[in-house]
């Protein structure tokens, strides 16, 4: 495994600016997830380090050398993709040992046993090894698809968005299994989303785009707790933090154009007079949807709550972030 280090990265399509001078530095070991919408540049980092595509200026770093005239074999980089890109006439068995086999590797037909077992077992699918790709589960074929990866011990992993197109279960059973095989293997992973639940329940470390730039770069609880900007402080939270005018509960902070709350920061029991919108019960928690005259609110309540659509109560802000009139955190 290897430090991976990115330096002024920008790179352009035509007129489009996919990144503009990104540097940020993924630790050796750690667990980086790149979090933003679609078309923030998160892609392309990934296909820039793993040199399926040149960046226009700046240099990306591994073991503290410079990449940008090595092939993508060269670089020793494994990629996991959304889509499972498994071969369908094969085994599973096969699929998993096709890296060592290629030119590049070449390994012993011995060592590629071991080895295919070996990941076979931390993925859990060594009872299926013996089945064709076209029989499995959505679920075991990206287990297949990331064991690909797995094998050929890389200096870093690079994962797009591999659990997006799976169900909701499935993608909760995948987090804890990816982060379990970063903790046995020790290995360094890029991995990208813009499912800011993946990025609070796997990352050591999150980097936030937003239109090609890094905004934001940290571990999960210091950005969710202290983010720059309005823009991350909405990429991170489920529900979303409450952005609402600086003077929704009274007068706000000198020279501030919103008020940030997340939904454990709205304290229930005195302040502004709300009205309960609608209730969800969730079985840990329950969320109210509220009105504060013109402005929506959500917070949570005890699970057990009796409140209903239609009640009133009284709500006042406790610790809320600041934001000016561009969005910058005060």
């Amino acid at each position: 495994m290897a430090e991976v280090a990115l330096s002024g990265l920008t790179k352009s399509f035509g007129a489009t600016r996919a990144l503009s001078d990104v540097t940020m530095t993924i630790p050796d070991g750690a667990f980086v997830v790149l979090l933003g919408p679609t078309g923030a540049g998160k892609t392309t980092t990934l296909r820039l380090i793993a040199g399926l595509d040149r960046p226009d200026n700046g240099d990306v770093a591994i073991a503290g050398r410079s990449v940008l005239a090595d092939t993508p074999a060269q670089r020793d980089v494994a990629m996991v993709f959304q889509q499972y890109s498994l071969y369908p006439h094969l085994t599973v068995r096969d699929n998993l040992a096709f890296p060592l086999r290629s030119p590049v590797l070449n390994w012993p037909e011995a060592d590629i046993a071991r080895k295919v077992g070996e990941v076979a077992e931390v993925l859990r699918i060594a009872h299926k090894l013996d089945n064709k790709a076209t029989q499995l589960s959505g679920g075991e074929m990206q287990r297949v698809s990331i064991g690909r990866a797995l094998v050929r011990n890389p200096r870093i992993y690079l994962m797009d968005e591999p659990l997006s197109s799976l169900d909701a279960k499935l993608r909760a059973d995948l987090r804890v299994e990816l982060k379990r095989i970063h903790a046995e293997l020790g290995a360094t992973f890029l991995y990208v989303t813009h499912d800011q639940i993946e990025a609070m329940t796997m990352a050591t470390h999150v980097g936030v785009l937003d239109q090609g730039r890094l905004v934001q770069f940290g571990t999960p609880r210091d950005i969710y707790e202290n983010p720059v900007s309005a823009y991350v402080a909405s990429r991170l939270g489920q529900p979303r933090i409450n952005l609402l005018p600086a003077d929704a509960f009274g007068p706000g902070r000198p020279g501030a154009a919103q008020i940030g709350l997340r939904p454990e920061h709205v304290a229930v029991g005195e302040g502004q007079p709300a009205t309960v919108r609608r209730v969800e019960h969730l079985g840990d928690q329950t969320r109210l949807h509220l009105t504060l005259k013109p402005h929506e609110i959500v917070t949570l309540a005890d699970p057990h709550t009796p409140l209903a659509p239609g009640d009133s109560l009284s709500i006042r802000p406790e610790n809320p972030l600041w934001f000016d009139a561009s969005g910058n955190r005060i």
